[in-house]
């Protein structure tokens, strides 16, 4: 009895041994006509109804069935298929009885899985060590399991799917490297890890629940962790952190820049709030709020508002100043309506803004340098079948300089299109009646000047002027002996205002006082002028087999008669006189100083002229296909001057020069002017003023202007080298080709590109003796260091003072994934350094974003 008993236990075990060593071996191919007896790789098992819901049907290489406890075995390329999963891996057991599916990639010599198990469930794949799955409940446990969703991964020690919509992970990373995705690369090149997450899938969308959450770069890790994180997967806005820069500045200490949430409100809506924190002390709110209408409209509300803390308190250098900034941009779409359209850029901030700024956003595009801010809103109106035009305008204009600022509110101007004030009678306009034209308007506006503390106050209300003015210019033209083009002009102004002043010399206070006369008052002024002008062709050919052949030049020369009377005689009552602290008669002008300007003074019967000039030069040339060349030498070459003949004393202008051309393909840019004074000016020892003497012939320079501008690049120089050609071996890295010489060192394309601007300006006047001076060169550009590193900058160099000016010098690097910027202001009043991290994947845009981005630009890279 026990010698049959131990006989059976051998038996089984060695069927069982050898059951396994088949497992282990591939099978040799069997012939085409050979027949298998034993178990069809096709073989279909269906299982009682009673324990599935559905038919489970198998397939594998080695197929084997234990009856006594209800087990399947497939060995070898097996697959299952119930319902909607689908399952293929190395090893799948069924457990008939306890409604168990387990299925093990495939496994080497020392156990260490070289291929996944795949589960395949309603078109999504999921990859995986280990897998087991229960028939009846649907919950599954998986190993190792590898989940994508959308532009990202999700690996995870263990996963436990509760249903079709909820799975929980634990020691988990995610990441959108593409490379990892793609299996180009066994390690991605950064990812989020938690010890928990929880994916929830619904029917239109799917996100990461997680709990502290912690940022990996190159498997080291980061100082970025969250708390938690919701990663959502979905076409539509989620919300989500905002991720900060970080670093270093000067005044304010270490920073995080940018910090915040992004919410997004209802369809039309989001909104934005981010912080800017500094460890001494400073700190700045940022919310802003972005909205669209498709055909319609799009905009965006802004804000800055924050305390700037600078020095040690109870130090003399400790200062505390609260600076705020306003933003609203609005943009009607062009298909909205024609008629009717509406666009705001209002940019409103507190004086000192730019010098206390707590946004290095600011410092790092240069906005710092800014002397002026400009705002402004406009309606216009158009009429389908009136010639009319309304626009209205309000603008708001700071001079952070002089600390003042200038309100028109409101401001609206009706312009009339110009039109013909004669039929032709032939259908073709021809002569001076036919083509008179008329062009008229009337401008109404309401203006200000004043400081940032009376803004709409009882003062302000009180020193606003307001003025209505209305021109007339009508204009014609003909053509005399064919080359010759004469025209005639008139010009009416209309001007009414509110006020008006009245000046006196005051012996009390010895000073000259100005009163402001309230009530509504205005002038008339009208002007003509005459002209005629005409284009001169020349032409100089060289011999031929000259490298130049030929120097063309084009001259428009033009004189006109201007006529204005004296509207500053007594007649008009438009200028009074007043007796200055010498005794002097003195006049002025009662509209000095308003919003209508003032009419002049002394008559005008001037005689105006101007040449200009356009030189070409054509050169043999082997690069074009002609042979031939252009070059310009001057594109344009101006002289302009008048001679007053109505004058008493100085009836010559000052004489101006402007040139503008280019060189070298036109990639060096020249624009220059020159200003000269026909008159001999003196200065008394001692003075610094000067005097404008009758002296004619002597043209000393006023003013002197030239700027220069040449932008540089790789493709300049050279042609572009043939690696394939010129280099055997090749590497690749993330898709950039690398080519190596015989001494293995690596060739690539190393583009740059690198623009200078030099400008220098000269300007002397009767008014100071010394003359003023500036003078600087500009450098701008950028080079790529290597396939994956960048180097740009800009900097300014005082030619003057010799000193550099605003110097900003950036590195970036392209980590496949995401980019790895650093920014680096080293001079100047604003020394900082910045360093930002920016994923590329968009399915991060709402959930992690890593730069400012909102749904009004659907298309913007991370």
């Amino acid at each position: 009895m026990v010698k049959t008993v131990f006989k059976n236990i051998l038996q089984i075990l060695i069927i069982l041994i050898f059951n396994n060593f088949l497992a282990q071996e591939t099978p040799e191919k069997l012939p085409k006509n050979a027949v298998n007896d034993t178990i069809s790789k096709k073989d279909t098992i269906v299982l009682k109804k009673e324990a599935l819901d559905d038919v489970l049907q198998t397939k594998a290489d080695y197929n084997r069935r234990d009856f006594q406890k209800k087990m399947i075995y497939l060995n070898k390329n097996a697959q299952v298929k119930y319902q909607d999963v689908q399952i293929d891996a190395d090893y799948i057991s069924i457990d008939e009885e306890k409604n168990l599916m387990f299925a093990r990639g495939k496994q080497d010599s020392l156990g260490k899985f070289i291929e996944p198990a795949v589960i395949t469930q309603a078109g999504k794949k999921y990859e995986t060590d280990q897998f087991q799955y229960n028939t009846k409940t649907k919950q599954a446990i998986a190993f190792n399991a590898r989940t994508e969703e959308s532009e990202g991964v999700i690996v995870a020690e263990k996963t436990k799917k509760y249903n079709d919509s909820v799975f929980a992970m634990r020691r988990a990373i995610y990441t959108t490297d593409d490379y990892f995705i793609k299996k180009k690369d066994t390690a991605a090149d950064y990812y989020l890890k938690a010890s928990n997450i929880k994916l929830v899938k619904t029917k239109n969308k799917s996100s990461i629940i997680s709990g502290p959450i912690q940022m990996y770069i190159e498997n080291v890790p980061t100082p970025l962790i969250m708390p938690f994180a919701i990663l959502p997967f979905s076409d539509k806005r989620s919300a989500g952190i905002l991720i900060p820069s970080f670093g270093e500045r000067q005044d304010v200490g270490f920073f995080l820049n940018g910090l915040g949430y992004y919410q997004p409100i209802g369809e039309h809506f989001d909104l934005k709030v981010l912080a800017d924190l500094y460890t001494k002390g400073s700190w700045n709110l940022r919310p802003e709020m972005n909205y669209v209408k498709k055909y319609r409209y799009s905009g965006n509300f802004s804000a800055d508002f924050g305390t700037m803390v600078r020095g040690i308190k109870g130090l003399d250098d400790y200062s505390k100043t609260g600076t705020y900034r306003i933003a609203w941009r609005h943009t009607q779409d062009t298909k909205a309506n024609p008629f009717l359209t509406f666009s705001a850029s209002v940019d409103i901030v507190s004086t000192k803004f730019y010098n206390n700024t707590l946004n290095n956003n600011y410092i790092l595009n240069q906005n710092v340098l800014n002397t002026q801010q400009n705002s402004t809103v406009t309606i216009t109106k158009r009429f389908l079948k009136l010639p009319i035009t309304i626009t209205g305008t309000a603008s708001y204009s700071q001079n952070f300089a002089t600390g003042l600022s200038d309100l028109r509110l409101p401001q609206m101007n009706i312009a009339i299109n110009q039109f013909y004030l004669f039929k032709s009678k032939t259908g073709v306009r021809q002569g001076l009646l036919e083509n008179l034209t008329v062009n008229t308007g009337i401008n109404l506006t309401n203006y200000v000047q004043t400081d940032e503390g009376e803004l709409f106050k009882a003062a302000m209300w009180d020193k606003m002027q307001t003025g209505l003015k209305n021109n007339i210019a009508l204009g014609t033209n003909t053509t005399i002996a064919k080359y010759f083009t004469f025209s005639l002009g008139a010009n009416i102004d209309n001007a009414l205002t509110t006020k008006t002043v009245n000046k006196f010399y005051d012996p009390l206070q010895n000073k000259v006082v100005t009163e402001t006369d309230k009530g509504v008052t205005g002038y008339s002024t009208f002007s003509t002028t005459a002209s005629i002008q005409t284009t001169l062709y020349g032409m100089l050919k060289f011999r031929k087999g000259s490298t130049i052949e030929a120097i063309r030049h084009m001259m428009t020369p033009s004189i006109g008669f201007t006529y204005s009377p004296d509207f500053g005689g007594s007649g008009f009552g438009y200028y009074r006189n007043y007796y200055d602290a010498n005794g002097a008669l003195t006049p002025y002008s009662i509209f000095e100083g308003g919003i209508v300007g003032s009419p002049s003074s002394g008559m005008v019967g001037a005689l105006g002229f101007n040449i200009g000039n356009n030189i070409e030069m054509k050169v043999k040339s082997k690069s074009d296909s002609t042979g031939v060349k252009k070059i310009k030498i001057f594109e344009s070459l101006g002289l302009s001057g008048s001679y007053n003949f109505a004058a008493k004393d100085h009836p010559w202008s000052i004489f101006t020069i402007n040139g503008q051309s280019s060189f070298f393909n036109n990639k060096l840019s020249v624009n220059t002017s020159l200003s000269l004074d026909p008159y001999k000016i003196i200065y008394l020892p001692g003075q610094e003023t000067g005097i404008r003497t009758e002296e004619f012939g002597y043209f000393s320079i006023q003013g002197f202007n030239v700027q220069l501008s040449y932008p540089l690049s790789s493709e300049l120089f050279g042609e572009k080298t043939d690696y394939a050609k010129k280099y055997k071996a090749k590497g690749e890295i993330r898709n950039e080709n690398y080519y190596f010489d015989d001494d293995n060192y690596a060739h690539f394309d190393q583009a740059w590109t690198l623009n200078v601007n030099a400008n220098y300006a000269y300007t002397r006047s009767t008014a100071s003796r010394t003359p003023t001076r500036l003078a600087s060169i500009g450098l701008d550009g950028s080079l790529k260091l290597t396939p994956f590193w960048n180097i740009n900058g800009s900097t300014h160099y005082d030619l003057v003072t010799k000193e550099l000016a605003y110097t900003r010098i950036g590195f970036s690097r392209d980590q496949r994934s995401f980019t790895i910027n650093f920014n680096w202001v080293p001079f100047g009043q604003y020394k900082v350094y910045d360093f930002f991290i920016g994923i590329k994947a968009n399915i991060l845009s709402d959930a992690l974003k890593y730069k400012d981005r909102s749904f009004t630009q659907p298309n913007a890279p991370f």
